[in-house]
């Protein structure tokens, strides 16, 4: 393969050339490894390389192969971890200084689960601080930059992983997403992602930033590798409360369905609010794309959806309990603007946070309701494109209002993909959702309109 082809390639044409012994896991981590020396300088997507490791888990990969051993697709796949997941004996920092010299005794469940099947790690992948909070200058750690446009974010919190995506430097990762975390960076980055039913995927071992509202989950450049992704990390594990005993399916088996007859609802209020004209054109030629695919395209109302921007209560009154403790011992190791954000929550009165549990109440019966008449939603996943750091890095830079944040309310599985560029070369994205536990046909939907289009397989200038 030429070189850009092979980094980024899918992991489906991966595996097949492992098998047809025409590509080597040590060659495939080899080129990614010095792709990394020379790109990462500039991007700063990781935080720890681990080379050495994987190297090792290659030239297993490799004899797992020879003995003829290949039933996993994600053998030899090459994966780098975003840095909230724990990792046995490598060191997990979150982002934040607090956990500079943190070296976790054990793996958390979704990284274990991706290295029992066959995945090669690569290293940890820089997140915004605690998943809530950009470095500013000054901070322990410098923020990732966009392949696309260093000036831009490459979005947040799974910031590495959008970034060392995009520019070819893993072939899938993880994120967390707790109000987009996963979505956020695929759309600002031109990649997919995909958050899954809440309780679908194990949270055990990934550092918290809301119990109500955190997720974890599949990031890739293509739909179909998140779903080979998510059928590693996917079932109950006993290790998290809030994780779930409902059967897992195979995702990968329903993509090439299409999406002849099925239902796709589109909510506009609150999801078109400050939207972007460039977005604004780019979702309305999706809504075409998806029609000419056979899809029945409809406005859908979701009574309740103003009760999303509610998430923000939540969040902030939860991530201040989770770091109550070392904000009042160990302050200084805060960021100064995300200690200032976590000490909001600690303002916040009980029955605030009661209202805003009930409004979430209603809007999850209220989307349930909409999706009896529907199979899933598409909205576009972000209003506009990747701000710049010079936007972001203004210490009065407000919270933005999220389309993401709806599905963590309601803890629904959603997907971003790419759906076009803007005139300056940044990514656009769609967003779809769907009901509890069909992460299938989310995917189907995803997978049909990126297979219809090209704008997952362009590549950023870096």
């Amino acid at each position: 393969m030429a070189s850009d082809e092979l980094h980024y390639a899918t992991i489906r044409d991966l595996g097949e050339q492992f098998r047809r012994r025409t590509l080597s896991p040590l060659e495939l981590t080899e080129a990614l490894l010095a792709r990394i020396e020379k790109l990462d300088p500039r991007l700063h997507a990781f935080v720890t390389l681990t080379a050495e490791r994987a190297r090792a888990e290659a030239r297993a990969a490799e004899e797992t192969l020879r003995r003829g051993d290949n039933a996993s697709p994600l053998l030899g796949i090459p994966v780098a971890y975003k840095d909230l997941y724990a990792t046995k004996g490598i060191r997990t920092t979150a982002g934040s200084a607090l956990l500079e010299s943190w070296i976790p005794e054990a793996d958390s469940t979704c990284v274990a689960r991706l290295q029992e099947a066959g995945c090669v790690m690569l290293g940890k992948l820089i997140t915004h601080e605690f998943a809530f909070g950009i470095q500013f200058p000054g901070h322990r750690f410098r923020p990732a930059r966009n392949p696309w446009n260093l000036e831009h974010i490459p979005g947040g919190s799974s910031s590495g992983s959008g970034a060392a995506l995009a520019a070819g430097l893993t072939v899938g990762s993880l994120g967390s997403d707790t109000g987009g975390s996963i979505r956020g960076p695929a759309a600002f980055s031109g990649i997919a992602g995909l958050k899954p039913t809440y309780g679908r995927c194990s949270r055990a071992g990934v550092v918290t930033l809301s119990w109500a509202l955190d997720h974890t989950g599949p990031m890739a450049r293509s739909v179909e590798d998140c779903a080979y992704l998510l059928q590693a990390l996917a079932g109950y594990d006993p290790a998290d409360p809030a994780s779930s005993h409902v059967s897992v399916g195979d995702y990968t088996v329903s993509l090439r369905d299409g999406i002849r007859g099925l239902r796709v609802g589109v909510p506009r209020a609150y999801f078109f609010d400050g939207i972007n004209g460039e977005m604004e054109r780019a979702f309305h030629e999706t809504l075409g794309v998806l029609r000419a695919l056979g899809a029945n395209v409809q406005d859908v109302e979701i009574p309740s959806i103003g009760a999303a921007m509610a998430f923000l209560v939540i969040m902030l009154v939860e991530a201040f309990a989770y770091h109550e403790r070392d904000l009042r011992e160990r302050p200084q190791l805060y960021g100064d603007v995300l200690r200032e954000k976590l000490l909001a929550g600690g303002l916040l009165r009980g029955s605030e946070y009661v209202q805003a549990q009930r409004l979430r109440a209603r809007l999850s019966q209220d989307m349930a309701a909409v999706l009896t008449t529907v199979d899933v939603l598409v909205t576009p996943t972000t209003p506009g494109p990747a701000p710049s750091f010079d936007m972001v890095l203004t210490p009065d830079f407000p919270f933005a209002r999220s389309n993401m944040a709806p599905f963590n309310m309601t803890g629904l599985p959603a997907l971003a993909v790419p759906c076009g560029f803007t005139t300056a070369g940044l990514p656009l994205s769609l967003q779809i959702a769907g009901r509890p536990f069909d992460e299938a046909t989310v995917l189907r939907v995803g997978h049909a309109y990126e297979q219809a289009t090209d704008w997952h397989r362009r590549r950023p200038p870096v």
